[in-house]
């Protein structure tokens, strides 16, 4: 059992003090982001809007979402990452608190899109920051540890969120997510000081090495793959959710308990199964396969049956093909940034995300508004396959051009 323990302690040693608190601030946030969980449920049940209603919402998330890790890439290149950190968290926190107040549906379409602009600069950034604190070695385990304080947040929040709604209302959870990251960017203000640049690391930037993200046609084929897929993983966020509770019929506190789930596998298993799969020196890009075959493997079964344990498996399935391909196709992306242009590289690789928002979330509803969610599952596991093929493409350009991505 010590020996157990000890192997486990060990896959965290080695990462730089500025790391920890990076993911000390960013669970410090993630654990006050109960509102996204549940952001479907209440626009249908507090605020009475329509499935395609709220898939249009969803899309203008994924519209600011999209502008906002653009925005947040080319700040992070100019005035650097740990400004932009900040400023979103501090920003977005009085964002999250005025957004309750919002009535009618267009106004929530606005100050959705408003709000999750200001969020997600911060994405690119905490990329290029953990790129900035961490040594090369350690930049993959460095990304599943800011991962883990992601899900450890994600996973102590619906469950909380859920409590709140079913106990008191839906508008405290804005409060609390909002004076959550408001707390975060004071915390990080406080605890870390922005990283000294060298005269020879300013001029590097200054001329920005390599060619412009949009020129790469690899990692343009990295983007492809990871809006298809994200496409399919967001409904776990938006669709689910519903899926929990119009055909399983459960309750807000329960739907939070199976997403706790994939907070608490994440956090006992992800960083041991990095470590593992470093030791055995698996390429970045098989990891990012097997997370891809996973997923579409969460999918498939739940058209199996309509038994609850159906439902723990598909999301036990959904977290191991996460934990796989998260941390590895993040490490990818960074490996291929050039010096000088990080922030442009993470930012379009964040937007991907966001472009997965702005389709993912609206496709989702629409295809389950049209032809049930039995059909939408099938459709998704289809598309996933595609996308499986096409990490097989890149895993062979990858080695064919001898791009060495260091397990």
């Amino acid at each position: 059992m010590r020996k157990l323990y000890t192997n486990y302690i060990n896959n965290f040693s080695g990462l730089s003090k500025e790391i920890w608190l990076l993911s000390l601030v960013t669970f410090i946030n993630r654990a006050g982001a109960m509102v996204l969980p549940f952001l479907s449920l209440y626009l249908v049940n507090a605020k009475g809007f329509t499935l395609p209603q709220v898939g249009w919402i969803m899309t203008c998330f994924g519209l600011g979402s999209l502008a906002g890790t653009w925005v947040g890439g080319k700040l992070t290149d100019t005035i650097g990452a740990y400004k932009v950190i900040t400023t979103s968290l501090f920003v977005g926190g009085l964002g999250f608190i005025a957004l309750q107040f919002m009535e009618s549906f267009y106004g929530f379409c606005a100050g959705i899109f408003a709000l999750i602009f200001v969020a997600d600069a911060y994405r690119p950034a905490i990329f290029v920051a953990c790129d900035a604190y961490s040594k090369p070695k350690n930049i993959t385990r460095s990304i599943a540890l800011i991962r883990l304080a992601i899900n450890l947040g994600f996973s102590i929040g619906p469950v909380i969120g859920g409590i709140i709604i079913a106990r008191i209302n839906y508008n405290s959870l804005f409060w609390i997510d909002g004076i959550t990251c408001i707390l975060a960017a004071v915390l990080l203000f406080i605890l870390l000081k922005p990283k000294r640049v060298t005269k020879e690391e300013a001029q590097l930037i200054k001329v920005k090495e390599g060619i412009s993200p949009y020129k790469n046609s690899l990692f343009l084929l990295l983007i492809v793959i990871m809006v298809l897929s994200t496409m399919m993983f967001v409904q776990y966020f938006s669709v689910i959710p519903l899926y929990y509770e119009q055909a399983h019929f459960l309750s807000e506190d329960v739907i939070g308990g199976i997403l706790f789930l994939n907070g608490v596998i994440i956090v006992a298993f992800e960083m041991p199964l990095v470590g593992w799969l470093e030791r055995i020196n698996i390429s970045k890009t098989m990891a990012t396969f097997w997370g891809m075959v996973l997923l579409a493997l969460s999918f498939l079964v739940l058209n199996l049956n309509d038994s609850f344990s159906i439902l723990i498996i598909g999301m036990i399935l959904m977290t191991l093909g996460e934990m796989i391909g998260s941390p590895f196709s993040n490490a990818i992306a960074l490996e291929m940034a050039p010096k000088g242009r990080k922030g442009s590289y993470m930012g379009l690789y964040s937007m991907s995300f966001s472009v997965s928002h702005i389709i993912g979330h609206n496709g989702g509803m629409n295809l389950v508004d049209q032809f049930g969610y039995r059909n939408t599952w099938f459709i998704i596991v289809g598309i996933l396959v595609i996308v499986s093929i096409m990490t097989l493409w890149l895993h062979k350009r990858v080695k064919k051009q001898h791009i060495v991505m260091i397990p």
